[in-house]
């Protein structure tokens, strides 16, 4: 029950993984024929990736994982464009968004964060109304990790468009799930998240775009990102991508049936827009750590929020950004469904649910 978190490699993937390790091992750097191989691979995982989010694939770069690929293309952007200090984003980011939002703001950079609606969603005109002259930058998500909420990224990447500021869009939860129907400047993917191996991301650039290195001097992935590429999982990655199906009715279906046989004292968020099978819970006079702790003990695996915020005693942020109190985010919970998730281990989680 916590596929929002990670999900198992699926056998398709695991198989690809231990083949492409065993017979091509090489650097795809390197100029022999291993070198050769492995890099022939490469270019076809990022054809695939990037067919994934119809892109071209030259804009294609692989990372470790969605946290690295958000600080670079966040930090890469905003120190390319030429247009001021000035970058929106909202207050419910992963926390890698914000890492790098601080580190831009050691760097002379002021930051705006949207709040969420009640609804879940940043308000469009809000954020038309924060862009300055000089907004070099806006960065959102498409899907909130902890709460499901679909963002409205085609309109706030028009106002971006008329603007002339660049989107980056965090698709980390919303990858294989939803496409986006606008063009963008820069997103981020992460393949554990699909049945792909864990240490493994890519982020699309617009490469029509000049971007500066971070570390300038580093001669992988157009000089962008640094280091002797995986390439197994790069591989394992795209086969993913290509055996992945979201059944969103089935998702539905399965909220729904959650939903309707609840305890009394829960309570789940719901969105204007959400994603089914992300679903935020409430439990009064009950702190979401007790929940998650219990159930644990009973072999049901949830969360309190993102795994990056487990240690953060500030509650949610979606939760929070949404007016909720500090006393309420933290009897927030999260469960989140997969392709393996059943009815019945929906009835075996109300079981357990109840018993408090």
């Amino acid at each position: 029950m916590d596929y929002a978190a990670t999900a198992p490699m699926t056998p398709k993937a695991l198989k690809a993984y231990c083949e492409v390790a065993r017979q091509y091992y090489g650097n795809s750097a390197s100029l022999h024929d291993l070198g050769g191989q492995a890099h022939y691979f490469v270019e076809q995982a990022r054809a695939v990736v990037a067919r994934s989010l119809g892109v071209n694939s030259d804009g294609i770069i692989f990372t470790g994982s969605g946290t690295e690929g958000n600080l670079i293309a966040i930090l890469s952007l905003a120190l390319a464009s030429n247009k001021g200090k000035h970058i929106i984003s909202s207050q419910a980011e992963h926390t890698s968004v914000h890492a790098a939002l601080n580190t831009l703001e050691k760097m002379g950079f002021t930051v705006t964060k949207l709040p969420l609606q009640q609804d879940g969603c940043i308000q469009v005109e809000q954020l038309r109304k924060a862009i300055q002259e000089d907004t070099a930058l806006i960065t959102i998500q498409h899907v909130n990790s902890e709460i499901g909420s679909i963002q409205p990224i085609e309109e706030i990447a028009e106002i971006a468009k008329q603007s002339n500021v660049l989107i980056h869009v965090d698709c980390v939860q919303s990858f294989c799930k939803l496409s986006l129907k606008q063009q963008v400047d820069a997103i981020t993917v992460s393949a554990h998240k699909i049945g792909g191996p864990k240490g493994c991301g890519a982020i699309y650039m617009n490469p029509e775009l000049h971007i500066p290195a971070l570390a300038p001097g580093v001669t992988h992935e157009r000089g962008l990102r640094g280091g002797t590429l995986d390439t197994p999982a790069i591989v394992a990655f795209a086969t993913a991508i290509e055996d992945y199906q979201y059944e969103r009715q089935h998702y539905a279906a399965l909220r729904q049936y959650f939903k309707e046989n609840l305890p009394e004292a829960c309570q789940i968020i719901e969105c204007k827009d959400q994603l089914p099978n992300i679903c935020g819970v409430m439990m009064k006079r009950v702190e979401g750590q007790y929940v998650l702790l219990k159930l644990n003990e009973a072999g049901i695996c949830i969360s309190t929020g993102s795994a990056c915020d487990i240690h953060s005693e500030s509650g949610t942020k979606a939760i929070l950004s949404m007016g909720y109190s500090m006393g309420a985010a933290r009897q927030f919970f999260r469960i989140s469904f997969g392709p393996a998730t059943t009815f019945e281990e929906i009835d075996r989680l109300q079981r357990a649910l109840l018993s408090f």
